[in-house]
């Protein structure tokens, strides 16, 4: 499943209010196959890496492994890893800005 598909999979209502949501539902998907989201337990906590590289097109196209015997249902999913892309400190202002850049491809390009 691509993060994508997980977006797709939820219910939009839980996640009215969250901004990186929104943005992502309505990101056209790039090229992500060659990124994968993975998502681990660390400890007593989610750990989710790799989604922080790349145009946000790039990655809403990424394919998402969860490690094996970590069982959580796609709201859960989501939410780690709607919570470690915006770094769970962000206002809605700061994010919006934040991801207002990520979507300008001239400043995508100059991150990575």
């Amino acid at each position: 499943m691509t993060l994508r598909q997980l977006i797709q999979s939820v219910s939009p209502n839980d996640f009215q209010d969250n901004v990186l949501f929104r943005q992502l539902k309505d990101i056209k998907p790039e090229y992500g196959a060659n990124i994968r989201i993975q998502v681990r337990k660390n400890g007593g906590t989610i750990s989710v890496t790799n989604v922080h590289v790349g145009s946000l097109g790039d990655i809403v196209a990424s394919p998402i492994e969860v490690d094996d015997g970590l069982h959580l249902t796609d709201r859960e999913l989501l939410k780690a890893i709607l919570d470690e892309m915006s770094n769970e400190g962000y206002t809605d202002i700061d994010a919006e800005v934040f991801w207002d850049e990520m979507t300008d491809l001239q400043k995508a390009k100059i991150i990575r």
